[in-house]
């Protein structure tokens, strides 16, 4: 890309000669323009659209030529558990060899072995470990991606999990949203009283939203996790500390835990295979974001099928997210995510874009700062060597990101 000698001394930079995909609300599809152009001053979006209908005022800024690429809003991926020490590779031998998820849990498996190797790591090493992670999913365009908790299980390691998740944020260019996750599973040393669990979670969150580690609260509602009324507890202590919620619902069974995010005015239900009408029903009354994790329903071989028409039918947005994590989806693509939810969710072109940009970023609540070209907000691109958006959901382990602009930078 050539850069124009020109600068406005009010700093306006300018990427010209693109087609855009501005996701744009009320837009058609993706909001395609064919010979656009996008402003932005300082950390924000000025102009987003026709380069011919740019303002005079915004013409001379330093301009970028695009050279014809398309225009993107940076990825989104708003549901990850990236922060973790060691693998899981042993269970994954286990699961081929015929033990479901339920089964490794139960023996120790699963969530509580994380919970251990976690726990014997310094936060540095825990920053060490996850940085590639990150730096994987920033190669692809990501420009906002969430972290969970919830491999720590008690005050201590919760927190060191969630200082680890913030300074990552300040290592790298990319807004990170932290998720508290307590509600995970019971700890080792917990006698797998579910209850006691949930009264140390109500426990542990004021101080940590005190020390300014937390942006949501989520957990895992399940057989294998908690029950409906345990995460109402949760979910009670979350509304009087004025944080948002999110739940791991449907996953494995119908509790309802699609119905009760939506009580709670919710930002997500992530998962899903199993929601039922009633749920998908009160999600889009509530503005719910159905976050879709095809990786893990991959990685488990799972075969029943999140009800895509139902949210389509009502009106649920949907998103994609990564759900990168040590045991049930050690993904760090969003590129491949969205080939997966095209190929095994029957999901469009447009819903896969849409889930990974504008949908990405309502279910972290952040629709009005990110995850769309428009004025106002932040200046967040992916630049693509494509020529078509489809190429992004076509194309399986090719990375066609030419550059990438975190917040006009």
């Amino acid at each position: 890309m050539a850069t124009s000698a020109k600068a406005k001394m009010d700093g306006v930079r300018l990427w010209r000669n693109a087609r855009l995909a501005t996701l744009a609300a009320g837009a058609p599809g993706l909001g395609l323009v064919d010979k656009g152009c996008v402003a932005a001053r300082g950390e924000s979006i000025v102009y987003a659209g026709p380069e011919s209908d740019l303002p005079a005022d915004l013409a001379h800024g330093e301009a970028i030529d695009c050279e014809g690429r398309w225009i993107t809003p940076g990825l989104v991926d708003c549901h990850t558990h990236l922060i973790y020490a060691g693998d899981r590779a042993h269970e994954f031998e286990l699961r081929l060899a015929g033990a479901t998820y339920e089964e490794i849990a139960k023996a120790g498996g699963g969530i509580v072995s994380s919970v251990k190797a976690l726990r014997a790591a310094s936060e540095d090493a825990l920053m060490a470990q996850t940085m590639p992670r990150l730096d994987a999913l920033i190669a692809e365009g990501a420009t906002t991606v969430e972290i969970k908790s919830g491999y720590g299980l008690d005050l201590e390691n919760e927190r060191k999990t969630l200082r680890a998740a913030r300074r990552l944020g300040e290592a790298r260019p990319v807004t990170i949203r932290t998720t508290f996750l307590g509600a995970h599973a019971v700890p080792p040393e917990g006698n797998k009283d579910t209850g006691a669990q949930i009264a140390r979670v109500v426990e542990m969150m004021p101080t940590l939203q005190a020390e300014g580690l937390v942006d949501a609260v989520d957990g895992f509602c399940e057989g294998i996790g908690f029950s409906h009324a345990e995460m109402k507890r949760v979910f009670d202590q979350a509304k009087a500390l004025g944080l948002p919620v999110k739940l791991h619902a449907d996953q494995l069974s119908n509790l309802n835990g699609a119905a009760l995010t939506a009580d709670y005015n919710g930002l997500s239900a992530d998962h899903l295979e199993h929601t039922d009408e009633a749920g998908a029903q009160a999600m889009a009354k509530a503005g719910t974001v159905a976050v879709l994790l095809p990786g893990a329903y991959y990685f488990i071989r799972e075969t029943k099928l999140p009800p895509l028409e139902l949210f389509r039918r009502h009106g649920v947005a949907m998103a994609l997210a990564t759900d990168s994590n040590p045991g049930t989806a050690p993904l760090t693509s969003l590129l491949l995510t969205m080939n997966m939810g095209a190929t095994l969710f029957r999901m469009t072109v447009d819903e896969c874009i849409a889930g990974v940009t504008r949908e990405g970023a309502k279910a972290l609540g952040l629709g009005a700062q990110t995850g769309t070209l428009e004025a106002g907000k932040w200046a967040d691109l992916a630049i693509w060597n494509i020529e078509r958006p489809a190429e992004l959901v076509y194309r399986m382990g090719f990375n066609p990101l030419h550059s990438r602009v975190w917040k006009g930078q």
